[in-house]
């Protein structure tokens, strides 16, 4: 395993990390068993993997991922997780403070742990980022000061917000130890301006669903590519109209899913790259292409000049 430094918080993470979110909630969607769970994570363990992200709003996955941590010793690994600042019932309607520090000790109890290692507020929107700085970060602060929590991070709504609206004001503020974002193939709008802003101000960036939905299923990706083409937003004849991405399964990539572990681990502000999967030989094929050979220098500029000016949410 490689690791990198997550910003200003100098914690060393394993370039790939694992999450409990995505399609499956850690398996909880598409049937896995406690001893396919546990598995999961030892397998990870054994990879090198020593970040772990998750969320209250992940269903069960906090408690699941606790008891598969259980008889882990705790420097062995680095916990994530999320508070939800909005209420359930009124979308966007930020909670009251004491609902933080409640969701933090409920936290704390499903994972078996007396110390959180990043607490990250769970997708917020621009409209909504200052009234949850100036409401509910004073929570943040003060369970750092009561040692229930190390770090503080944000993470965005990246399907609602695909141009950063809401981490272009977060990080210069100098608040967030961390950010979470997507980055990938078809998505490097934050290349042009978030990910240089997290360098210049030591900010740890955890890089989720970069290879997630279009880039695992060729009909939809071939969809969109010819959308894309169809809007003027890439030169037509630019791409093969089958198998648009093709031409990059070559030498050490083998394929499509391969090339956007590559891509998505390839910017230096990257700290770590999460998979959200729960199929133990799959992690192992993501592990095994971030840690591989990297995706050929012509390549990506290539992939730089067709998607680099987009900003859509795919």
């Amino acid at each position: 395993m490689k690791y990198r430094t997550l910003g200003r918080t100098a914690l060393q993470v394993s370039l790939v990390s694992l999450g409990t979110g995505g399609p499956s909630n850690f398996g909880q969607r598409t049937g896995l068993s406690f001893a396919e769970q546990d598995a999961l994570v030892h397998r990870a363990l054994d990879l090198g993997i020593n970040l772990f992200d998750t969320a209250a709003a992940y269903r069960e996955s906090e408690s699941l991922l606790g008891r598969a941590l259980a008889d882990v010793p705790r420097d062995r690994y680095i916990l994530a997780t999320k508070c939800t600042p909005f209420q359930r019932e009124q979308e966007h309607v930020v909670v009251a403070p004491e609902e933080i520090e409640r969701q933090c000790e409920q936290s704390l109890r499903n994972l078996r742990t007396d110390v959180i290692d990043i607490y990250q507020f769970h997708g917020v929107i621009p409209a909504r980022y200052h009234e949850v700085v100036e409401r509910l970060y004073p929570v943040m602060l003060r369970l750092r000061e009561q040692g229930k929590i190390r770090f503080i991070g944000i993470t965005e709504l990246f399907f609602s917000d695909p141009t950063h609206e809401m981490l272009r004001m977060a990080v210069p503020s100098s608040l967030w130890d961390t950010v979470m974002l997507k980055y990938g193939i078809l998505n490097q709008a934050a290349a042009r301006e978030v990910l240089p802003l997290c360098q210049e101000h030591h900010i740890g960036v955890l890089n989720m669903a970069s290879v997630r939905v279009k880039l695992t299923r060729p009909e939809e990706l071939q969809a969109l590519i010819q959308e894309w083409v169809a809007r003027g937003l890439i030169p037509a004849g630019a791409l093969p109209e089958q198998d648009p991405l093709g031409w990059l399964v070559q030498g050490p990539v083998d394929s499509v899913i391969s090339a956007g572990y590559k891509f998505a681990a390839a910017h230096p502000a990257i700290s770590t790259v999460l998979t959200g999967t729960a199929n133990i030989h799959h992690l192992e094929s993501h592990v095994a292409a971030i840690l591989g050979e990297p995706l050929p220098e012509a390549h990506l500029r290539r992939l730089q000049e067709l998607f680099g000016h987009l900003a859509e949410a795919a």
